[in-house]
């Protein structure tokens, strides 16, 4: 393809040599540059794409474009952008031919819930016959195949190629989690958006956003993007903000929630451990939903990808029977089945809403202990450590404080800081440094009826400590453990 016919002209500072050439790949990573392709600069956290002109013109580049001056003596084709990141995702769509334009797409937005969600509008789509694809946090699935990714929204070039093999698949809608740093760093620019869907909102990423009003401005972003529908949780205190700034744009609204008025909204809420029921209640009439995944959170997510259906004209059977096939996601609220009299929990909750909501949740059907093994991230937003502790020790009989992902940090230090929080609200507490001696503990002397939530990890199967990442599978961990008791006995 043309570079002139990939980048829009009249968007670029400065060119040097000809755009009438021909291109036969766009990269991003020096490392995959080869003959005949585009490289865009990316200035990234730790890398700067800049520094490495001189070794992909080596490799056959054709053309680079920059947004900082560089200094070439090369006959080559240098474009000089605004943003090289913007750039990029205008380019990546334009080679693939504008794929998600030929897609109904529709993105997923907020801090806690998003992957729940998706699984549950593919769901929905699915049982309607609609082909479906998803891009997140486990992973891209294409015709009900997984491909591991390891951002929760892809580059965008990545992204897409994603979409391009959607479309070659025949897939009519994907459902896509959209990170707020994808939305902040142009990864989903030129993504042709049908429906923007909100969860909900709270303290995470501050690393990177510092601020929750940063954090919420990207999340908006997403709701300028849409032109079939923009879905919102109106119980959220930032879903009510979204709603007031976005209620006069083009693009209809729907609402959703259980304690204000809403579109779309549940009623006659009855928990269990196995799941929840509830009375769903839309435009069009209302229908009863039992669940297979307990908690209110569930009720959410229910009433979300309800939405989701609403706004795709789906009859309310058509929605039920697709919220009901669902049994589980993978990390997700997930029960392991122990054979014992205790129960054990995986989810991935890892920031201080995602913990209180799951510990309240179990509150509602837990017959006697509860207990939380739990940790926080190294390298990320140390600001809701404490946090996390004190709503740990505030909810569950028993806290068991560990390492989760520690990274480059010291994990006693991690610790530390959440055990300024947890001694505010109990007494109750141990600390253990080796997250797999900690899941021990916790199964060594449980009691009967008692409920093991290990929070943090959820569908992850690896630890990262320093730079490296080790297999880590809390599901084979808990069968291990529980193996080796049984010998004891």
């Amino acid at each position: 393809m043309k570079l002139n016919k990939l980048i829009d002209i009249e968007n670029l500072l400065d060119v040097k040599g000809s755009l009438d050439i021909e291109i036969t790949d766009v990269v991003y990573d020096s490392r995959k540059a080869k003959d005949g392709c585009v490289f865009v600069a990316i200035e990234g956290f730790k890398v700067d794409g800049h520094n490495f002109t001189e070794e992909v013109i080596k490799k056959g580049a054709r053309a680079i474009i920059v947004q900082r001056d560089i200094d070439l003596e090369e006959n080559i084709t240098v474009i000089k952008v605004k943003s090289t990141r913007l750039a990029l995702a205008e380019i990546s769509s334009n080679f693939y031919q504008n794929p998600s334009s030929k897609l109904s797409l529709i993105g997923v937005t907020g801090t806690n819930a998003k992957t729940t969600t998706t699984y549950l509008i593919q769901s929905i789509l699915e049982n309607v016959d609609k082909k479906t694809g998803i891009v997140g946090t486990i992973g891209n699935i294409i015709n009900g195949k997984l491909f591991k990714t390891n951002n929760t929204t892809p580059e965008s070039l990545e992204l897409q190629k994603t979409f391009s093999n959607m479309v070659e698949s025949k897939v009519d809608n994907c459902i896509m989690e959209v990170s707020s740093h994808a939305l902040d760093l142009n990864r989903v620019s030129y993504c042709d958006f049908e429906t923007g869907i909100f969860t909900n909102l709270s303290v995470d990423h501050l690393d990177y956003h510092k601020t929750l009003e940063n954090y919420l401005d990207a999340k908006i972003k997403l709701f300028y993007m849409t032109k079939k529908y923009n879905i919102i949780n109106a119980d959220d205190e930032y879903g009510k903000r979204i709603i007031e700034k976005i209620k006069n744009i083009d693009t209809p609204l729907l609402t959703y929630g259980i304690e204000n008025k809403c579109d779309i909204y549940a009623t006659d809420i009855v928990y269990h451990l196995n799941g929840v029921e509830f009375r769903l209640n839309t435009p069009k009439g209302s229908i009863d939903i039992k669940m297979n995944i307990p908690g209110e959170f569930s009720v959410y997510n229910a009433l979300t990808a309800a939405s989701c259906g609403y706004a795709y004209d789906l009859s309310l059977e058509d929605i039920k029977v697709g919220l009901e096939s669902v049994k589980g996601v993978k990390g997700r609220f997930e029960v392991v089945d122990t054979d014992r009299d205790f129960v054990v929990i995986i989810d991935f909750a890892h920031t201080p809403d995602a913990l209180e909501k799951a510990l309240k949740s179990i509150k509602e059907f837990a017959k006697r202990r509860l207990v939380v093994l739990f940790g926080a991230g190294g390298d990320r937003d140390n600001s809701k450590r404490a946090t996390m502790g004190e709503i740990a020790g505030k909810y569950a009989d028993f806290s068991i404080v560990t390492s989760d992902n520690p990274r480059s940090e010291d994990p006693t230090k991690i610790i530390e800081d959440i055990l300024i929080g947890t001694k505010k609200s109990t007494e109750n507490y141990i600390a253990i440094t080796d997250r797999k001696e900690a899941i021990k503990y916790a199964i060594e002397n449980s009691k009967t009826n008692d409920i093991i939530l290990l929070a943090g990890k959820g569908h992850e199967t690896y630890t990262i400590i320093g730079e490296k990442t080790l297999p880590f599978d809390e599901r084979e961990i808990v069968k291990e453990i529980l193996a080796e008791t049984e010998l004891k006995r």
